[in-house]
Formats: structure tokens, sequence, C-alpha cells
């Protein structure tokens, strides 16, 4: 049968199921169309068989829904799912019917319709009706409906704990007012912990560009650099020329801080030169340093601090390598495909 936008094409085919719905009112269909659309329906059509009704249809009761939410159901499933003749029509449908069709559509197991259905309702999801959402979503298994309620609650918690929705929740269903605080609660938590992610991360990256700067300040690398890079380099530069003054060399840095540091940058780049090129390391005391550690050894905390500088440096040099065309061209391929099947 052909794609249509209403029921009066039907009318060239006698309907062999009566649809009745929670009002009385019945709607004519057939069988071979309702069976493709829906498993369900299917199995509800060899069961009302036996029982036919005055005129020989199947009668098959879809309830829970109003007449008109069942009509624009019935609609959709004489409608090929990617048919856009009636786009205008079935957005219209689907935003007029979008809660009782994903029920409806999760009910009778028709997946696409479901899919569009639950755009529908996040699409025009509103605070006041985000509760009631939040509970279909969780009811008809649609987890971008119940994500974008947890998004519209963190945003706007305020308009939510107003909302007829909140206070029924508060009255009869006080764990679903437990499970959204909860919801926030974690995504707060979550957010704090890729801000200190984030912050570790430039952390790591600043170190490991101090070690880079340090290999070519002593192997007196004059390569262009931009403002950023020299202002880190004459800092570097200042902290080794302190160093060398105050005494590094003789007697242990710990009396003054600036040594400190400056000793402990010169420990870790020992622990991450590589010694590439097979030509001794011109950075001071990159080879006492190395030896020493691989005699004493180190504590944990350490061999974890110079596996996240050795990942940073990895990482940056990738980021700032050349991306072939061709992958450029298989990525954004890639990504329009799967952006059409989100749709």
């Amino acid at each position: 049968m052909a794609p249509c936008a209403d029921f009066s094409a039907l009318r060239a085919w006698p309907a062999d199921v009566l649809v009745v719905t929670s009002d009385g009112s019945s709607i004519p269909a057939h069988s071979s169309v309702l069976a493709a659309a829906s498993p369900v329906l299917e199995r509800m059509i060899v069961t009302a068989r036996r029982g036919r009704d005055a005129d020989g249809r199947a009668v098959v009761r879809v309830l829970g829904a109003p007449s008109d939410a069942v009509a624009a159901f019935l609609r959709f499933l004489y409608c090929y799912p990617r048919d856009t003749a009636a786009s205008a029509a079935a957005e219209e449908a689907a935003g007029a019917h979008g809660a009782a069709l994903l029920a409806l559509a999760h009910a009778y197991r028709v997946p696409w319709l479901k899919r569009r259905a639950e755009a529908a309702v996040a699409a025009r999801l509103a605070a006041e009706r985000a509760v009631d959402a939040l509970k279909l979503a969780a009811l008809c298994d649609a987890p971008r409906l119940y994500l974008a309620c947890a998004c519209l609650a963190g945003k706007d918690m305020d308009a939510v704990e107003r909302s007829e929705g909140w206070r029924f929740a508060g009255r009869h269903d006080a764990a679903l007012q437990v499970e959204l605080i909860q919801l926030l609660h974690d995504a707060d938590q979550r957010k704090e912990r890729w801000q200190r992610e984030r912050a570790s991360q430039h952390v790591y990256r600043q170190l490991s560009d101090a070690m880079v700067l340090l290999d070519r300040n002593f192997a007196g690398d004059g390569a262009a650099r931009d403002a950023c890079e020299d202002g880190v380099r004459r800092g570097l530069d200042q902290l080794m020329r302190h160093f060398a003054a105050c005494g590094g060399r003789t007697r242990k840095p710990a009396a003054c801080p600036r040594c400190r540091r400056a000793f402990q940058l010169l420990r870790l780049h020992a622990s991450v030169c590589d010694g590439a090129g097979g030509e001794p390391c011109r950075v001071p005391l990159c080879s006492n340093l190395k030896a020493k550690m691989q005699e004493e050894g180190v504590d944990k905390t350490w061999k974890l601090l110079v596996k996240k500088v050795t990942r940073a440096r990895v990482m940056s040099a990738l980021a700032s390598r050349e991306v072939p065309e061709v992958v450029k061209k298989s990525w954004a391929k890639y990504s329009s495909r799967r952006a059409a099947r989100l749709r």
C-alpha cells in the first residue's frame, strides 16, 4: 500500500480490522498494515480473529489514550517511516499528541515512531512539564527525553519546583523527586570532576612544554617561537641562573624554594628524557639524576607524575600534527551519516 497522510485513500480497500478506543470510538483499519508495523498488534489481530463482529471484522482495542491520539497513531502506521510527503501534518500530529504517541509506540513496539515522538516531546519540553516528561521517559524507556528533562531541570530548577507536576510528585511519588535531585547532584559532581581534570591536564601540558623548552634552551635551538613560549623560556633561564648562582650544585636545594623548584624540574626532565639520537643530554644534572633514580628508585606518586607528563607530551604532539585530507573527508562523511541516523 502506498504511503498516505489520511484515511481517505483507504476506502478503496475493505477494512478487516476495527480498532476500538477508550471512549468507544471505532476506526476501520487493515490487518496487513497493522501487523507489518507492530508485532504487538499482529498478535492482537490473530487473537481477535476468533471473535469477529457482525461485519466479520476482527476487533482490536487500543486503550489508555484519547481517540484523537489513537487515530494519529494509526495514521503514522500507514505512512512509511521515512516518507516526507506529509511532513507538516506529521509534525503537527507529533506536537499535538507527542506524549500519547510515545506511550503507544513503546507499548506496541514501533521503534521508528517512538524515536520521532520522543524527539517531538523533547523539542517542546517546558519547565512546567519536565517532571511529567521525566516520568514518561522512565516508563517508556526514552533515554534522550530523560536526558532533556534532566538538562532542563539543571538550567531552571526553580521553575520546575513551582510546577504542578513537582507538587504532585511530592504527594504521590517522592522517589521521583529524589531521583531528579540525585541526577542534578551527579551532574554537578561530574562537572566539578571535569573542571579538575581540565585544570590538571593544563598543568601537565605546561610541565611537558617546560621539558621541551629545557632541551631547546641548553641545546641552543634558535628556532622561531611565539611570545608566550619566549616568556616561559625567559622564566626558565632565570630559574636555572638562580639555581647555578645560589649553590644548588654544591648543597641541597631544600633551603631555597626557587632552587627546590628548579631541582624538581631537572629531576622531572631526567625522568622523561629518552636520550633520542644517541647523543648525551645537555641539560645539567640529567645523567647524574637519572643514574641516582635508577639506583635508589622512585615512589609511586613520582611515577604517576612522569606517566601523565609523558602522556601530555604525546597528546600535544598528536594535536599539533597535520591531519591528512583523506582523513578529514572520511571524518566529515562519517559525521554526516551519524547525524542523519540520529534525526
